[in-house]
């Protein structure tokens, strides 16, 4: 699993906090068995000049443990295009930063913008990660708002009799007002 997360420039207030977030969780990641990198288009003497702002050179101190903090500096911008959205012409886009979500099968499965304003939340990023490698590997879905521990739903596809052997701490559905009977649920396998 990896995760590449963009930032407009180097020396940016919200960036620098993403950063360090970012640094602070890699433990997390880690035990996920995910590998983070950062993507600039900034020189990597901006990049050294920025990190002594931030804390950090190539190795970061937090809590009394020694982490790495990568990034990627790109002069041509190719992985930025490669990676960018396809706007409209009409639509103006500005500066903007973008986390994406990398199975080991190495296709894209999640992608977020963030307008450079708005600091990306990292809880929710380990949250959706969390979710991606639970469906990746069970057959279920993760409701909205679902934390690790929640029920999690049964996959649509997935008869009932072969749910019913594959979820053994049972099955159990939400009354609908249709009546209905889709919305099945099992504790988290």
């Amino acid at each position: 699993w990896g995760i590449l997360f963009s930032h407009p420039r180097d020396f940016t207030p919200v960036c620098t906090t993403e950063l360090g977030q970012a640094a602070k969780l890699a433990p997390e990641f880690s035990k996920r068995n995910v590998k983070m990198i950062a993507l600039s288009i900034d020189s990597v003497e901006d990049h050294l000049s920025w990190s002594k702002v931030w804390g950090t050179g190539r190795r970061e101190k937090l809590g009394g443990r020694s982490r790495r903090a990568g990034q990627i500096r790109q002069s041509s911008r190719t992985c930025t295009r490669c990676l960018t959205l396809r706007v409209p012409r009409n639509l103006t886009l500005s500066p903007c930063a973008q986390v994406f979500v990398f199975g080991p099968d190495k296709k894209l499965k999640l992608s977020i913008l963030y307008p450079a304003t708005t600091g990306r939340n990292f809880d929710e990023i380990l949250r959706v990660v969390d979710s991606l490698q639970l469906t990746a590997y069970k057959k279920v879905a993760t409701p909205v708002n679902w934390k690790p521990g929640d029920s999690v739903m049964v996959i649509p596809s997935l008869p009932d009799d072969e749910a019913k052997k594959l979820f053994p701490k049972g099955i159990f559905t939400k009354d609908l007002p249709s009546g209905k009977k889709y919305l099945r649920y099992t504790p988290q396998p």
